[in-house]
């Protein structure tokens, strides 16, 4: 068998094993010349052992920075401490000087108050010493009120100087006026006050539509007491008619100002516009519209149609036209004017009504009041609107119409009148709109403007015309 040959590396390996398996002795140690050999920087554990005190300098480090930042935080928080105790201590001593402020400023008004009081009390006796005359008591009362006034100057030049040392707080310069502060709360009462007046009109015009409505209802219910024989119309009957129309015209002026508040227009301005009277007051203004919407509705009163056209029936059959008056007037009576014209929208009432309306407001007041021209251009169309506004004018043309058609049912026709501006007032031709008023309390007074013609029948009965009363020689 041949032997395999022998390696360098077989060698190595052999050599190897031996010193593996072979231990040093114990008392084997290395020679100091090479432990002298080694350089400390070639140790193999240096830069571990740096590491592991890098290490535990890392781990102790954390420990040292909590305990300086806990160090300053206390710092800190005796620091506070100590602040707001000082700061309590400021604000306990102002309090201390506030309170001593108001003692004196309280104590310094109440001596004040009892010297103005002395003041009174002095001036009373001084008062009281020239009846019946007292020279003795006169000069003991005069040096009183000299003493007191002595004393309230004291307490001025007192108060001054507190007020120039700081024991009394001055009045803050950069606070608002007195009347800057008034002056909202002034706006608001204001504001209130024009509420309550369209309130008051509003009610007034309910007033006067409840007045109307009674009158009419009365009249339906009792007839017999209004007609006279076989059911001819009476002089009565012309009076309440005209009490009836006056109420209904009342009621729509009162509606017309109420619109032109609740729109925000100028009422006096736009009065004044409407009807050519100075208007200084809404109570007035009411009283102008009167006038302006009675004005419109009897234009034409003394004509039997209004003018609205050329009839003479009256002249060719009195007794039948007569007749037929009286039997229009009472088939009317009982009929809601809306109604009426719902049907027959270009009968003769509804002729008047169209005219009426369209002389009574002017197209820009019209847009003024109603926000536009809506009712105008229906009028104009041929119908009727059928609207509250409208309604409540219908209300009233139509008491006027009736008004009218009862005129020419009566033989003779009653006639109308109307006071001139400037005219003497007569109480048995006249009343005031002011209503109630005693004939001697209207002595002396001139008319300022009709608000509605009177009349004066066959009978020689007279309804009053309402005039509005100023003094002799003032303007309304």
């Amino acid at each position: 068998m041949a032997s395999k040959p022998v390696t360098v590396g077989d060698l190595i390996h052999r050599v190897a094993s031996s010193c593996l398996s072979n231990r040093l002795p114990c008392n084997y140690t290395i020679r100091d010349s090479v432990d002298s050999d080694l350089d400390e920087d070639d140790d193999p554990f240096a830069d571990f052992a740096d590491a592991v005190s890098s290490s535990d300098k890392c781990r102790r480090s954390p420990s040292a920075a909590e305990a300086e930042v806990e160090g300053e935080e206390e710092e800190e928080e005796e620091k506070l401490k100590i602040w707001e105790e000082g700061q309590q201590e400021e604000r306990k001593v102002a309090a201390a000087k506030g309170a001593e402020r108001a003692r004196d400023a309280e104590a310094l008004m109440a001596e004040v108050f009892d010297a103005v009081s002395g003041v009174r009390r002095a001036y009373a006796a001084l008062q009281g010493a020239h009846c019946p005359w007292d020279p003795d008591k006169m000069r003991a009362a005069d040096a009183a009120v000299v003493a007191e006034l002595r004393h309230l100057a004291r307490l001025r030049d007192r108060f001054r100087r507190s007020a120039a040392a700081g024991h009394i707080p001055r009045p803050n310069p950069s606070a608002p006026p007195l009347r800057e502060a008034v002056a909202p709360y002034e706006a608001a009462l204001d504001d209130l006050q024009r509420q309550l007046q369209s309130k008051q009109a509003e009610v007034d015009g309910l007033k006067e539509k409840l007045a109307a409505a009674a009158s009419r209802r009365n009249g339906r219910h009792h007839p017999s007491k209004q007609n006279g024989p076989g059911g001819a119309p009476t002089a009565e009957l012309f009076t309440t008619c005209a009490e009836q129309a006056r109420a209904a015209t009342r009621a729509f002026a009162g509606h017309l100002l109420h619109l032109m508040r609740a729109a925000g227009v100028d009422v006096a301005a736009a009065t004044r516009s409407l009807t050519k009277i100075p208007v200084p007051s809404p109570q007035l203004a009411k009283h102008a519209l009167e006038a302006h919407v009675t004005r419109s509705l009897l234009g034409g009163f003394e004509h039997e149609s209004f003018y609205l056209d050329g009839s003479l029936s009256s002249l060719l059959d009195p007794a039948a036209f007569r007749r037929e008056r009286y039997a229009q007037f009472r088939d009317m009576r009982g009929m809601e004017p809306a109604e009426l014209l719902g049907v027959l929208p270009t009968c003769a009432f509804g002729r008047y009504a169209a005219t009426k309306f369209a002389s009574l407001l002017p197209p820009r007041v019209e847009e003024a009041i109603l926000g536009d021209g809506e009712h105008r251009r229906v009028v104009n169309g041929g119908t009727h609107p059928r609207t509250p506004f409208y309604g409540e004018f219908l209300r009233a043309a139509k008491a006027v119409w009736m008004l009218h058609l009862l005129a020419f049912a009566l033989e003779p026709p009653p006639s109308h009148f109307e006071a001139g501006r400037g005219a003497e007032f007569h109480p048995e031709y006249m009343e005031s709109v002011a209503g109630g008023a005693p004939p001697r309390a209207c002595a002396g007074m001139v008319v300022g403007f009709a608000v509605a013609p009177g009349f004066r029948l066959g009978n020689g009965a007279v309804v009053r015309a309402r005039v509005y009363l100023v003094p002799r020689g003032g303007r309304p």
